[in-house]
């Protein structure tokens, strides 16, 4: 199986007329956030996979609309015309299955400025912590609790910055801990030097740095 995940910069690679000639073969897609709506559009359009997303700290005009509850003088429609994304499914504090593969996701940044999207780590714990029903059933039905956590931020210590903006949530630690994903992939975090890391481990999670464009091949 192979995914195509993007994050945080228009690629040229993946932004031009060649995409389906390149990626023609990629199960699914997934965005760990701070891309523009009409960038995803036209991957789904391009490919026609599903693209799953999450929103970052920046590119955020839609975000409302997306956590917002449909407002009652809209028509089916209506929404329909207006909502962005079309073809994308965001999946930020769900937890979905894709081609066989349990996957959650968690945007967002830490708090650095009291903007959208920004969380302390006792906010991100208890965002944690309302996915924890759906994992047990996981379990429960599958085997196994998830295979893909997708967030924006890093985790605490891995992967992450010392400033405040991109300093990772060390509640990822703990779901890693108990959870235990195959996989963390998250943006946030530029990569512009080649010998920078991408990919890491957790116990039992790989972890990996999707910025730009990266190719997940299980």
């Amino acid at each position: 199986m192979k995914i195509l995940c993007v994050s945080d910069f228009i690629d040229p690679l993946v932004y031009s007329a060649s995409i389906k000639e390149r990626y023609h073969d990629v199960d699914f897609v997934l965005s760990a956030g701070d891309m523009p709506l009409d960038y995803l559009e036209f991957i789904v359009s391009s490919l026609d996979k599903p693209l799953l997303h999450i929103f970052g700290n920046h590119n955020l005009e839609a975000y409302e609309l997306y956590r917002s509850r449909l407002p009652p003088m809209f028509t089916a429609e209506d929404f329909q015309r207006t909502m962005p994304g079309q073809g994308t499914t965001h999946i930020s504090d769900r937890v979905v299955r894709e081609s066989g593969l349990l996957i959650a996701g968690l945007g967002g940044s830490m708090m650095y400025n009291r903007g959208l999207n920004q969380w302390t780590n006792f906010q991100m714990n208890l965002r944690i912590l309302r996915l924890v029903p759906r994992l047990l059933l996981n379990k429960l039905l599958y085997g196994r609790y998830l295979d893909i956590l997708l967030t924006h931020a890093p985790p605490e210590g891995i992967h992450d910055r010392e400033d405040p903006c991109h300093k990772g949530f060390k509640a990822f630690l703990w779901f890693m801990r108990v959870f235990k994903p195959r996989y963390l992939l998250h943006g946030h975090i530029h990569l512009y030097d080649l010998t920078e890391v991408r990919k890491s481990t957790y116990n039992e999670t790989d972890i990996i740095n999707v910025y730009s464009h990266y190719i997940l091949e299980i």
